[in-house]
């Protein structure tokens, strides 16, 4: 029997391998190299890959805000947005659409991190998460603008094999104002209100974009609230995610520029990340050294607290660094 579930995933392999993006195959094929192992009932090798992919189907929104509570300093706007996302799209048994968020923010404000917990509490185990999260960089997977035509279809297939074999994928896209223009409207026809797309449902899929587009505009707003004596968490949340969404659009340095996601408003959510405050800084530095095991040394988070906060050069106010260790 062990046999013959081994010799069932080394035929599928080849099979899967042309609908998945090169991370997942390489997962793929190193699990294929190790399927003579032991299987135990709950191994990742013993379920088939439907199996395997609704093993996390639903999120379990009381532990990811903990998670967020716990670990994400200064994004309350974010954190709210996120949750009540999910929280719509998980709790409809058949979403209409997938769901398609925007984060916008400075570097180290928080974008990569939250969108890590979401994909680990999508996908709790390690080995599904890495089948069915799928990270695109468009620095590294994108390069040449003269290959436009050719990443379009590619992203075309690997967007469509893969939602084939696990309708709950995690698509995510960083460095967006990399982005060459209108390469991201090229999956447009995933993200519209359709029940299917020759046979493939992509209602369950998620879709997150990583943009440092938009995070000029956030401070600038954060800051006029500072200066006007008013709380950041009293900023208006719309009124952000309206000011995002034309920012975007019209920005020639964004993979958004004159986007048709945006004007067919296929993006659910724009959602802002406000640049970090000193005492937000510090939480992080104490979390950070938390993590490595280390004392927390309430003068040495003092320190690179006070380094990394430097913006405006006025009132150093703000980190504009990334707030990572």
């Amino acid at each position: 029997m062990k046999l013959t579930n081994a010799a069932i995933f080394f035929i599928l392999v080849p099979t899967l391998t042309p609908a998945l993006d090169p991370l997942s195959t390489s997962v793929l094929m190193g699990g294929a190299a190790v399927a003579w192992q032991p299987l135990s009932p709950h191994s990742w090798l013993k379920c088939s890959l439907l199996e395997c992919c609704n093993m996390k189907d639903t999120l379990n929104l009381s532990v990811i805000k903990m998670d967020l509570d716990r670990k994400v300093f200064g994004q309350h706007l974010a954190t709210q947005i996120v949750l009540r996302a999910l929280s719509a799209n998980m709790h409809s048994e058949r979403p209409r659409k997938p769901l398609v968020m925007s984060f916008h923010g400075w570097t180290g404000t928080g974008k990569t991190f939250v969108s890590s917990i979401i994909a680990e509490n999508l996908y709790q185990l390690n080995i599904p998460r890495r089948r069915f999260v799928h990270h695109f960089n468009a620095v590294l997977h994108f390069p040449h603008l003269s290959h436009v035509q050719l990443y379009k279809e590619q992203l075309q297939k690997w967007i469509r094999g893969n939602v084939s074999a696990c309708p709950r994928s995690l698509f995510i896209f960083s460095e967006m104002d990399q982005m060459p223009h209108g390469l991201i409207d090229s999956i447009m026809p995933f993200l519209g209100y359709h029940e299917e797309i020759d046979g493939v449902y992509y209602g369950k899929a998620i879709f997150i974009f990583l943009n440092n587009a938009g995070g000029d505009k956030v401070t600038e707003i954060a800051l006029d609230y500072w200066r006007s004596l008013k709380r950041r968490e009293d900023i208006p949340v719309k009124k952000l995610q309206s000011l995002l969404s034309e920012e975007i659009f019209r920005n020639r340095n964004s993979g958004f520029f004159h986007s048709q996601l945006i004007q067919k408003n296929l993006i659910d959510y724009f959602i802002p990340f406000l640049p970090l405050e000193y005492k937000h800084v510090r939480e992080c530095v104490r979390q950070e050294l938390r993590v490595q095991g280390h004392p927390e040394d309430e003068d040495l988070i003092a320190e690179i607290a006070l380094a990394m906060t430097d913006y405006p050069s006025e009132e150093r106010l703000y980190s504009a660094k990334a707030a990572r260790l």
